[in-house]
């Protein structure tokens, strides 16, 4: 691991109920694994405009409509729930932001 500051994440569905709190418990898993620190927010859509996060996770419905600003980095995953495959697809931002090698 990398030393950097905390990552702030945030697990964004569409109503912020269920599949964000899935999301959210399979990145600190993923995180977990990869052994970076993170605080990891859920929330719905329309709550994360005015939030602001280093990565941003959602499925693509969501995500394509994140705008740019809103975080360094944008992430879709498509199972909520396979923390091995949100390691894949989570690592490449973690090394742009400098929080992996």
């Amino acid at each position: 691991m990398v030393e950097k500051g905390v990552l702030k994440v945030l697990a964004v569905c569409g109503v912020g109920m269920g599949s964000s709190l899935m999301m959210k418990m399979t990145i600190e898993s993923a995180l977990k694994k990869l052994g970076v620190k993170a605080e990891v927010t859920h929330t719905d859509f329309a709550s994360m405009r005015g939030m602001k996060a280093d990565l941003i996770v959602g499925q693509p419905m969501h995500t394509d409509e994140v705008p740019k600003s809103a975080a360094k980095a944008i992430v879709s995953i498509t199972n909520l729930v396979d923390v091995d495959a949100a390691v894949k697809r989570i690592t490449p931002a973690l090394k742009k932001l400098g929080y992996i090698k």
